[in-house]
C-alpha cells in the first residue's frame, strides 16, 4: 500500500513539474552562505571564491545601490581588513531598514561569510576590528501617554 503511494507522489511531482515549467538552477560555482543583521536589516550573503571583487546587491550593482562612498566603504571593510579585496565575488540581498543599517548587515553577512569560508586565518583579524559582533540596538518602542519612547508632553503648572 505504501509503496503504491509512494510512487503516486513521485508521479504527481514530475506532472507538476512540468506543467508549470519550473527551472531548476543547478550551481556550478560552489558558494559559501551566511547572514548578517544591524537594527531591522537583514542581508543574505553569497560568497564565490576565484572572483574578481565584484558585490551585487538585490541583482544590481554596489555603486548602484549605495551611491555614497561612505557606504561603500563600510561594506568593503571586512574585505580590507583581512586584504582580500579583489578575490571574492559576492551576492546580497537585503531587506528591510535604511540605507545605513543595510550597509552595516551586509558588512555582518560579508564577514560571516569569510569566516566559513577560511576559519582559522580571518576569525582573529575580524573579531579584532568588530565585524563578528552583531549591533543588537533597536528603535525603542513607544509607551503610552508619550509622544514618542521617551518624549513626554509639555507639563504645564495650572
Amino acid at each position: 500500500m505504501n509503496k503504491e503511494i509512494k510512487k503516486q507522489n513521485k508521479l504527481v511531482k514530475k506532472v507538476v513539474s512540468k506543467t508549470t515549467n519550473l527551472k531548476v538552477e543547478k550551481n556550478t560555482k560552489n558558494f559559501t552562505r551566511a547572514v548578517g543583521r544591524r537594527k531591522t536589516s537583514s542581508a543574505r550573503v553569497r560568497l564565490y571564491p576565484k572572483g574578481k571583487g565584484k558585490i551585487e546587491i538585490n541583482k544590481r550593482d554596489l555603486k548602484e545601490y549605495f551611491p555614497h562612498d561612505l557606504l561603500n566603504q563600510k561594506v568593503f571593510a571586512p574585505l580590507v581588513a583581512v586584504g582580500k579585496k579583489n578575490d571574492f565575488d559576492f551576492t546580497i540581498k537585503v531587506v528591510g531598514g535604511g540605507q545605513t543599517g543595510q550597509a552595516d548587515a551586509c558588512a555582518h553577512g560579508i564577514a560571516r561569510a569569510l569566516l566559513k569560508f577560511n576559519l582559522e586565518d580571518y576569525k582573529i583579524i575580524l573579531r579584532k576590528k568588530g565585524f563578528l559582533t552583531r549591533d543588537p540596538r533597536q528603535k525603542e518602542r513607544k509607551k503610552p501617554g508619550l509622544k514618542k519612547a521617551r518624549k513626554s508632553p509639555q507639563w504645564s503648572k495650572r
